[in-house]
């Protein structure tokens, strides 16, 4: 069978006296029969080459799902005097939500059981559950199409009865006031930005809704939630480079808002509440972020009472309070740390990790009431393990580790993390895992992955699928490129804009290294990256296709300079502070300069499987569609060029805790396949 060829129909798109060919632009129409047939052909090719790969792709499926445990359930949380927590059953794709009340031998209630919901739809996602303050009704929102438009709905949890109040085109996101009937929540406009909070009173028409908040630069998402106190809901207005908050309180939902700073180019926040006081986390005269308070009475910037001052080596990511004592998540040397410390200073301590490389993280900790601390910690060899922390005596019990079926045993693999150099001297950490036993003498295959955007770092996470590769003696590893957050924010600051091509290079420095340091074969290479990481893959390719045997890029983002310049697709006007605004000449050049589409060229290139979904919103379908057509009439290479559209989902892929796991056994066995395993 013979690769489709899409048809060429030349496009000129002109700006800033420039004038670029687009040969596939006819692509960008989901609803055109032919474009449809076109991507069908392409499905039909990419099952046919990997057709004597379906035993294998059987084989890895059912070896990653066997590792799973079917009949598992989640650690319970308490919250306002019920116990919270989420099952699944043998055979069930979705998770039933259940709750006791006031200890856990209590009888069970189910909530929602997502599975008989879920039975009539191809996809289906339960987004949030929000519970009202007096106990008695549940709010969730679902999504039946993969495009992230929630809809909202109301359960009264004592008579079963779901009522008639429906809010469709939503964000997902659910706050109710301490009334019990006023619910807040957010709508997104054509592009699918978040930019309005309404007020829905319970009962009444949702065309009757109040709208409290409209944001109109769209460079601005909103989006509301209630503080952990419970005495506060906040409207915040977030963009890539600066943040607004406003407050309500919950006792007084009709109230009018209070600002808490207004906006400020540069200037981020964000806010919790405990007693008298907001507590700010902010990078305001502070690169790495820093934690301040001030009076809820008067909160602005000039009011604010320094707590955990600036460090320059140490990131502030994330902090939450406590009735006596508060914790923060930092990042030192690229890891992830939490920190205990008590209202009065008198306590002060980092929780000890132990192993080389890791993430650690904050888990549930909705009560204010309580002298423990619940956390998460996972590595590439550690399953996701639930720990519970007394914050004074330091006292630790491990709640749950994620338990990993069959016969795998951490001890039988290897983590470590090392450094790459990068072209201007930068020492790049990479966070990588084998099994015992493989040689690393420079013959291994390895499998390298990324995603470096957004200011987004990128955590050395177990995954119960690739031990698959492991066991095949693959080493996985994890390149921390600039564009995250891993070693501060100027890691990030130096991978974005007119910095970005720092990603790109960082991650070609890193395969390099890997090959030179005798981790990996050089002609066992490959790597993988999502969304902003599918970017990364086209980029990288047109760099230095010569590193590379295979490359998987997932929802790739690959028509940059297109996409940027179309106010009118989702999530491009929020975009500018990361990449640039291309209707600036000098942003147009340099995104134009790397953008993976606009640099196809007559040249041999990877082995390659693509993967996009035709509902999805956050990189439409056409880029990657569009990318694979123009590569495939000028690589002068026999390699594999695969395009898979999931003509049912969007950019999550499917729903499910199995379903998803059929699309990463392809991609495993496209690498085995080139490889010449089979």
């Amino acid at each position: 069978m013979k690769a489709p060829i899409a048809k060429i129909i030349p496009k000129e798109l002109s700006k800033h006296n420039h004038t670029r060919v687009d040969n596939y632009y006819w692509l960008c129409n989901r609803e055109d029969k032919e474009v449809i047939d076109y991507l069908n052909k392409e499905n039909d090719y990419t099952k046919e080459v990997m057709k004597n790969t379906e035993p294998l792709q059987k084989q890895l499926f059912e070896e990653i799902t066997s590792r799973i445990k079917q009949d598992d359930e989640s650690v319970p949380y308490l919250l306002n005097g019920f116990f919270y927590y989420t099952r699944f059953v043998k055979g069930g794709e979705q998770p039933i939500i259940c709750r006791k009340k006031k200890n856990l031998s209590a009888a069970e209630e189910i909530m929602l059981d997502v599975n008989k919901m879920a039975k009539d739809f191809a996809y289906y996602d339960l987004d949030q559950i929000s519970v009202s303050e007096d106990n008695t009704l549940l709010a969730y929102s679902i999504d039946t199409v993969s495009r992230r438009q929630y809809t909202i709905k109301i359960k009264n949890l004592i008579t079963g009865e779901t009522l008639s109040d429906s809010i469709a085109n939503t964000s997902g996101s659910i706050t109710w006031a301490n009334d019990n009937k006023t619910i807040f929540y957010t709508r997104k406009d054509k592009t699918l930005r978040q930019y309005r909070i309404y007020k829905h009173l319970l009962g009444t028409s949702v065309d009757d809704d109040k709208l409290i908040y409209e944001e109109k630069d769209s460079t601005f998402d909103v989006d509301v939630t209630k503080s952990k106190s419970r005495k506060f809901i906040f409207i915040m207005s977030t963009s890539t480079v600066s943040d607004e908050y406003r407050y309500i309180d919950a006792n007084n939902p009709d109230n009018e808002m209070q600002i808490i700073q207004p906006r400020e180019r540069d200037l981020e926040y964000s806010v919790a509440h405990f007693d008298n006081y907001f507590y700010i986390l902010t990078n305001y005269k502070a690169k790495n972020f820093r934690v301040v308070r001030t009076p809820v009475s008067n909160t602005k910037k000039q009011n604010w009472e320094e707590i955990i001052p600036h460090r320059k080596n140490i990131l502030v990511e994330d902090i939450t309070l406590f009735e006596e004592f508060y914790a923060l998540q930092e990042r030192i040397e690229g890891l992830s740390q939490l920190r205990i410390k008590s209202w009065n200073g008198d306590i002060d301590y980092y929780i000890p990790f132990s192993e080389e490389t890791f993430a650690a993280s904050f888990n549930h900790n909705p009560e204010f009431k309580t002298q423990k601390f619940r956390y998460s910690y996972t590595s590439l060899t550690t399953p996701n393990t639930t720990t519970e922390i007394h914050f004074a005596s330091r006292k630790q019990n491990i709640l749950k580790q994620t338990e990993v079926l069959g016969d795998y045993c951490a001890d039988n693999y290897h983590s470590e993390r090392i450094f790459a150099t990068a072209h201007d001297g930068t020492k790049i950490p990479v966070s990588l895992v084998y099994k015992k036993g493989t040689t690393i003498n420079g013959t291994a295959p390895i499998l390298l992955y990324a995603y470096g955007s957004y200011g987004i770092s990128m955590p050395p996470y177990f995954s119960f699928a690739r031990i698959s590769l492991l066991d095949r003696g693959f080493i996985f590893a994890i390149a921390h490129i600039r564009g995250g957050e891993e070693m501060g924010r100027e890691w990030y600051e130096n991978g974005k804009k007119l910095n970005k091509k720092n990603s790109f290079t960082d991650f070609n420095s890193c395969a390099k290294h890997l090959v030179d340091a005798k981790y990996a074969h050089p002609d066992k290479v490959f790597a993988m990256g999502g969304s902003a990481g599918g970017l990364l893959m086209g980029a990288i390719i047109n760099m230095q296709p010569q590193l590379y045997r295979g490359i998987i890029a997932a929802v790739p983002f690959v028509d940059v300079i297109t996409t940027m310049l179309d106010e009118t697709i989702p999530l491009t006007t929020g975009e500018y502070d990361e990449w640039g605004n291309p209707n600036k000449k000098e942003f147009y050049d340099y995104i134009l300069s790397y953008s993976p589409y606009d640099n196809v060229e007559s040249k041999s290139y990877p082995a390659m499987l693509v993967t996009t979904g035709l509902h999805d919103s956050q990189v439409q379908y056409w880029e990657p569609a569009k990318w694979v057509a123009k590569i495939r009439t000028l690589k002068t290479d026999n390699n594999p060029l695969l395009l898979f559209t999931n003509m049912d989902f969007g950019h999550s892929g499917a729903s499910g805790r199995f379903e998803p796991f059929k699309e990463t056994a392809l991609e495993y066995a496209f690498i085995l396949k080139i490889l010449g395993d089979i």
